[in-house]
């Protein structure tokens, strides 16, 4: 069956004068209008190979005001929404090429989600890497089945190996772009979400260097139901979309190709077909601080049991930091896409996310060098149920009077009430207690 829209007719306003790719691309794009039937091909014929996420009603409902359905994309194989548009990209080329070759030249979420499925679809699939690379990514590349090269110091050094080699050998040179095939793949998260929750009231998406995800499931989400409304989320650190779509072409004054806790989201590599789509079809585009993206991560940790990067977190990072107060009582779709990130800079986050939540605090204070003095402060920490993680005593640099102690101690608490009942039994006691802003 085919549904008609009138959104037909805004993409192709919006693609009417987008000019063709421009080098820095070997995959000849075909920059045509991105018609719903597009989305529909797409998903048809990636059913076999992508998983199709579960949409689930989300614990955090209650605690925002409002129906918060996940869509848990970070599910997919490579853990990655890039899947979609990668399985479609790859499936779309000519039997020769696919018989030749492909090859890409970064540690992103899309060279993973190449590796895998061209390996899966048995076309010959090169990954280069440079040597500053994570080992785990290297590793991961290796598992999926690609042939990883180590070669630079830096990720351009990669880059321009990767096309030499393409050159001499006939490889196909990938990297991230926003072709209509692309953007198809992409825009099937729209399509299922609008199968698995009745009645939408709005959707929310990553958005920031890339936005070919927010901007093909946006022409699928437009054209099922005009009245759902889209937004987009990006980081206050690199506002790359907003100041894009206020400039009318990409800009990458703000994008930060190397920054590890953003990811994909910090850089800039979508073209005027993704920027003009969103221009014409989203509703919105709001940018959240970083600490709003860690408290995102520690929410979606413990009440999904989710463990996501910032450019996973960072759509529900707009409800926490309450940017969006008009969503409040409506039904909300947020996409959860990427779950690769490092365990040590897992570790980091989690930690600096409980900080910021008020359930982790440092407080100095000094007491008397005597036995039972030391046991009196643990003896308040137990009264007030503080876990203590860490607790250290200083002597030799102690500038008050003799024969004192100071101690420095890390605890953990409930939430920011418990913090404060702490601070206040503490100052009753040791009025010269000290804490640590966070």
């Amino acid at each position: 069956m085919k549904i008609v829209s009138r959104n037909e007719e805004l993409l192709r306003d919006a693609l009417s004068c987008i000019p063709q790719p421009s080098s820095r691309t070997s995959l000849a794009s075909c920059n045509r209008l991105i018609r719903f039937e597009d989305i529909s091909a797409a998903a048809f014929k990636i059913q076999c190979g992508v998983q199709k996420t579960p949409c689930m009603y989300s614990r955090l409902s209650k605690q925002y005001g409002m129906d918060i359905y996940l869509k848990k994309e970070f599910l997919q194989y490579t853990g990655s929404v890039k899947e979609r548009g990668v399985l479609y990209l790859l499936m779309s080329l000519p039997q020769e090429q696919q018989r030749k070759g492909v090859i890409v030249a970064s540690d992103s979420n899309f060279s993973m989600a190449v590796a895998f499925h061209a390996s899966e679809l048995r076309v010959p699939v090169f990954v280069i890497l440079s040597t500053s690379t994570a080992p785990a990514r290297v590793k991961m590349c290796r598992d999926y089945g690609a042939m990883v090269i180590s070669y630079g110091t830096t990720a351009k050094d990669a880059q321009v190996h990767a096309r030499r080699l393409a050159q001499e050998n006939g490889y196909l040179y990938l990297e991230e772009e926003d072709s209509a095939v692309y953007l198809s793949g992409l825009g099937t998260v729209g399509l299922e979400m609008y199968e698995q929750v009745p009645k939408l009231d709005a959707v929310i998406f990553p958005a920031g260097g890339h936005c070919g995800l927010l901007a093909g499931s946006a022409a699928a989400l437009k054209h099922l139901n005009p009245q759902i409304s889209v937004i987009g989320v990006e980081s206050e650190s690199f506002p790359v979309l907003q100041q894009s779509l206020k400039a009318g072409h990409p800009n990458d004054d703000q994008a930060c190709n190397n920054h590890h806790f953003y990811g994909d989201v910090s850089g800039v590599c979508f073209g005027s077909n993704s920027l003009q789509l969103t221009g014409k079809l989203v509703d919105k585009v709001v940018a959240v601080r970083e600490e709003d993206i860690l408290i995102s991560m520690l929410r979606l940790l413990e009440y999904e049991r989710a463990t996501v990067d910032a450019e996973g977190a960072i759509g529900l990072a707009a409800l926490v930091a309450g940017k969006l107060p008009e969503l409040k009582g409506k039904r909300v779709a947020v996409v959860i896409c990427s779950g690769n990130l490092e365990l040590h800079l897992l570790q980091q986050c989690i930690a600096r996310a409980l900080t910021l939540d008020n359930r982790v605090c440092r407080f100095s204070l000094v007491i008397p060098d005597c036995p039972g003095d030391m046991s009196k402060l643990l003896e308040i920490l137990a009264r007030e149920e503080a876990r203590v993680l860490d607790i250290k005593q200083e002597r030799t640099f102690v500038t008050s009077e003799l024969f004192t102690v100071e101690v420095i101690c890390t605890v953990e608490t409930r939430d920011k009430i418990h913090t404060a009942q702490l601070r206040n039994a503490l100052l009753e006691r040791y009025p010269t207690t000290a804490w640590t802003e966070r």
